[in-house]
């Protein structure tokens, strides 16, 4: 793990939500404060990542007979959260999933109004999971180079409509009972059992194609990259929802085409495992301009 330095001015505390699918420890290397959103399975709350990891929800997934349900953050966890860090004195920039998939953002407007802070900043990123972590890392990145909250929001808005993100699914049922996915686009995954190809776009889930296997889906995805090149100064993140033997192979079909590094890898944890469904695997870029 990177040691932090000492010579810079901290008074710039990033927080996310646990919805980016950074794992502790690399929060922790980024130096970025996280609140858990909620999963259930019935009755049984857990708090995302912090009282169930990646590995511990797909166990539970398996032999669960009904789907778990995930709940979105309320202006209280925020007014929680930001509360101590603006008596300290430091400037907040919240950086979270997009206000198409969630309340949790508009939670966050609200209780920055309540709190009636200039030093909250929110960016609202029309992305989630390993889509935002490129936009936590260069989010650090700056903060770490000793640039302004507002720069560093500046800096997030300028690129946030330039992420590719993109990801193979097992299935579509899970985006769709999840309200995530509309059930015609859903009947995708269905037909003649093949491997969708989701994306994001203005901030909600879309249907990209379909593949037969993952193999099949890389191409796919190498084609969707040369038509849209990467940006290589931001990297690429990849990510899998328990299989993490096709990682290997994705990054392997990607790297013969352009540079993947500085890439990071993440797990797609409980809440966007819960609307995902395991199986899912997938990467992200910002694209150049």
């Amino acid at each position: 793990m990177k040691e932090r330095r000492i010579d810079l001015p901290m008074s710039i505390r990033i927080i996310t939500d646990s919805t980016c699918d950074l794992s502790l420890s690399q929060l922790q290397e980024l130096d970025i404060e996280c609140i858990p959103l909620s999963v259930y399975f019935g009755e049984e709350q857990y708090l995302d990542k912090v009282e169930l990891s990646p590995e511990a929800f797909y166990q539970k997934l398996s032999q669960s007979h009904d789907l778990p349900t995930t709940s979105q953050l309320n202006p209280e966890a925020f007014i929680a959260r930001f509360q101590p860090e603006l008596e300290q004195g430091h400037e907040i920039v919240g950086i979270f999933l997009s206000s198409r998939l969630s309340g949790t953002f508009q939670s966050a407007v609200i209780a920055k109004e309540q709190l009636q802070s200039d030093k909250i900043h929110l960016v609202d990123t029309m992305n989630v999971s390993f889509g935002n972590v490129l936009l936590l890392r260069h989010a650090a990145k700056l903060r770490d180079e000793g640039k302004s909250a507002e720069e560093i929001c500046q800096a997030l808005d300028s690129i946030k409509d330039r992420l590719a993100v993109y990801g193979v699914v097992a299935t579509l049922k899970y985006l769709h009972k999840g309200g995530r996915l509309s059930a015609s686009a859903a009947a995708v995954g269905t037909m003649l059992q093949l491997k969708p190809i989701v994306g994001i776009k203005d901030g909600a889930v879309v249907s990209v194609s379909k593949s037969r296997g993952y193999k099949s889906a890389f191409r796919h995805l190498v084609h969707l990259l040369e038509r849209e090149p990467a940006d290589p100064q931001y990297g690429f993140a990849f990510a899998h929802a328990n299989a993490p033997e096709a990682v290997p192979d994705l990054i392997s079909a990607i790297s013969a085409h352009c540079s993947v590094e500085p890439y990071i890898l993440c797990d797609v944890g409980p809440v966007i495992g819960t609307h995902t469904g395991p199986g899912c695997v997938g990467f992200a870029y910002v694209k150049a301009e």
